[in-house]
């Protein structure tokens, strides 16, 4: 880390040995959010924003190496039309608003779920974004968009499938690493920390391989009321855990 970002996780309260490598979060709650203030809500999905624009700055100000975010599931499209258009048209506009920050902040951006159903000019954004920082070095900040844990999976067995049909690889060369080589998150590091807003107690079928040792982390706040004090106490929390990964205390 450099001392500024030292001096800016010190000033935090926070240990930098104890800050997680990758974060994932499951932003939940807009609609909530808004039907509580008697908003529609598409209200809510446009706070939501705040929180995605103001989440992401505070964990590069920290020096977290991944930021992983579930924009859309694939379980998602069952909402009514008229709020996924406005989805899609907030993440096109957004996709753009963003491109000049992710360059100025050293951001790498990426994303990871299925291509097949997004609109056209969805896409084109997201591989502009991806085309211009490939080169940075910062965090990396990785948007779950027409995401499946499970369907991640089945896709990985129909490609290692495929290799061993075509005699790239025998089955009983087939190891984790294997699996992990042909998920979306191919050379990501596992998230350490799974935080969860809007207090619900379920993982919601997102990466349900890369999460087998996260520190899982709720909060009651709704995703449009995520700021840097609730991050900063779901990292205080972190660093108090004692993560095993299926061993005995030493």
């Amino acid at each position: 880390m450099s001392p500024d970002t030292l001096e800016r996780v010190a000033a935090a309260g926070l240990d930098p040995a104890r800050l997680p490598r990758h974060i994932a979060v499951i932003m939940d709650g807009n609609g909530r959010w808004a039907q509580q203030r008697g908003l529609p809500r598409i209200e809510g999905h446009r706070r939501g924003v705040h929180s995605v624009r103001g989440t992401i700055e505070e964990c590069c100000r920290l020096g977290i190496g991944q930021l992983t975010l579930f924009c859309l599931s694939t379980e998602n499209w069952k909402r009514p039309r008229h709020e996924l258009d406005f989805l899609m048209s907030l993440l096109h506009r957004y996709l753009i608003a963003e491109r000049a920050e992710i360059i100025e902040q050293n951001i790498r951006f990426t994303t990871i779920g299925r291509r097949d159903g997004l609109p056209d000019n969805v896409l084109r954004e997201i591989d502009e974004n991806v085309r211009v920082s490939q080169a940075n070095t910062g965090m990396t900040l990785c948007l779950a968009i027409n995401y499946s844990g499970r369907t991640e999976l089945v896709d990985a067995a129909r490609a290692i499938a495929e290799r061993v049909k075509s005699g790239q690889v025998r089955p009983e060369d087939i190891d984790e690493a294997t699996l992990s080589d042909a998920l979306d998150t191919a050379a990501m590091p596992d998230p350490d920390l799974l935080i969860r807003t809007a207090g619900e107690m379920r993982v919601s079928n997102f990466l349900l391989w890369q999460i087998s040792y996260a520190e899982l982390w709720v909060t009651p706040k709704c995703w449009p009321e995520f700021d840097a004090a609730v991050l900063h106490q779901a990292l205080h929390d972190f660093a108090k855990r004692e993560r095993r990964f299926g061993g005995l205390k030493g």
